[in-house]
């Protein structure tokens, strides 16, 4: 099968960077002949007025990147197009230059962006749907993306364009949602249910589980007000005797939040290697991952899974629906330090039990996580799409046929 895979990197690379290359080298290792079309953030030059403009013209409608895509599918001829991100360089005009060359097109919706302006659900330091429940305009009243409201305008004025001209709806052929829980917000927010399917990433993993109980508790991600450290290190302060907490990862709050962390039990190591990231889980008891807001698929906890690390996790969006309560791991209510404690007293005194979690742990990511079983679903994903764009040319096949005959008779 011949790929055209098109992504929108980012600035600072994160879980959707990732989760595109490594589809990418997943689909070729399978025998496909993939093509990838990038666009990076590292281009974008707003220097001036008319710069600023032209990115945000481009932002709804990329004209340049379909005359460019445009030769690129001439050439490549592909069989379906998979989009990851098209935000801001792309845009979604390349849609519409996949359907007048005939190739399907597949979305995965890895944030929420296409029902708020920030991609995240979240604003003053909480769940925020209020552009769901209310409308677009509320992003910008709050200045919600880059702390602009010019910037979170123009965000919000894509996404009105396109929902006024129907490409959300009619351009896409399938939707892939990380989870259930995703899946069943962007059907709320007005995406059609039939085309949306679940599938999770994967996580290439061929390190061998724990065997035995790990000890001490791990972080890992970014130092960002939204993935609940403070809340973490507050529960530390609560417990009642010191529980080792290694932290992997790095961010804009982290002196901050080393000042009120407790010296005697955590440790920051900043951002690490991924192979140490992994060494690391196989040495821990289990990962805390306290996130408040609604993540797409945390990768560090499927992670976790293959190394068979049981996780504490927040009992909110994804999360709860990844982590099974009691099972693979334990859920704590979000944002509150004094359930969290709890549950990590409860687990550093039933060591037999966190390792009959972590065993399951690693039962669920070979069940739903790997990359023989992601692979398997986008092939099936993608000959729907297929299926689904040559059910459509038949049907404006047909109907054309129709109208013509129906010309011609009056005439006869």
């Amino acid at each position: 099968m011949k790929i055209l895979v098109l992504h929108n990197r980012y600035q600072h690379a994160g879980g959707e960077d990732e989760v595109f290359a490594a589809e990418s080298r997943l689909l070729r290792a399978a025998g496909h002949d993939v093509c990838e079309y990038v666009r990076t953030n590292d281009d974008i030059v707003v220097n001036g007025v008319g710069p600023r403009v032209r990115l945000a013209l481009d932002t709804v409608w990329a004209g340049r990147e379909q005359r460019s895509l445009r030769q690129v599918i001439a050439r490549v001829r592909p069989d379906v197009a998979h989009f990851h991100n098209t935000f801001p360089l792309i845009s979604p005009a390349a849609y519409y230059t996949c359907r007048e060359a005939g190739v399907p097109v597949v979305q995965t919706l890895h944030n929420y962006r296409l029902l708020c302006p920030s991609a995240n659900h979240y604003r003053a330091g909480t769940v925020c749907e209020a552009c769901t429940t209310h409308g677009l305009h509320q992003a910008v009243r709050h200045a919600c993306y880059r702390g602009s409201r010019a910037a979170t305008g123009t965000v919000a004025a894509m996404l009105t364009f396109h929902r006024a001209i129907g490409t959300w709806n009619r351009l896409v052929d399938v939707y892939i949602a990380l989870s259930a829980f995703a899946r069943d917000k962007f059907i709320a927010g007005g995406l059609p249910p039939a085309k949306v399917v679940v599938k999770p990433n994967f996580v290439e993993c061929d390190s061998p589980s724990r065997h035995e109980a790990g000890e001490g508790a791990l972080f890992v991600g970014r130092f960002w007000p939204e993935k609940g450290v403070r809340t973490l290190l507050e529960a530390w302060r609560r417990l009642p005797q010191p529980v080792p907490l290694d932290l992997l990862g790095d961010g804009p709050e982290r002196a901050e939040l080393e000042a009120l962390a407790p010296r005697e039990a955590v440790s920051f190591h900043g951002r690490v290697p991924r192979t140490t990231t992994l060494a690391a889980m196989r040495r821990a008891q289990f990962l805390v991952f306290p996130s408040e807001w609604y993540e797409g698929l945390p990768m560090t906890i499927v992670e976790a899974f293959a190394c068979g690390l049981p996780v504490i996790a927040s009992r909110l969006g994804t999360m709860s629906e990844v982590v099974t309560d009691g099972r693979t791991g334990l859920l704590f209510t979000p944002g509150d330090a004094v359930d969290l404690a709890a549950k990590v007293e409860w687990a550093r005194s039933h060591p037999r039990e966190m390792s009959e979690m972590g065993r399951a742990a690693r039962v669920a990511f070979e069940s739903t996580y790997t990359a023989s079983r992601n692979l398997e679903a986008l092939i099936g994903i993608y000959e729907r799409a297929i299926n689904e764009t040559r059910s459509d040319q038949h049907c404006r096949g047909f109907s054309e046929t129709v109208l013509m005959d129906e010309a011609t008779a009056g005439h006869r």
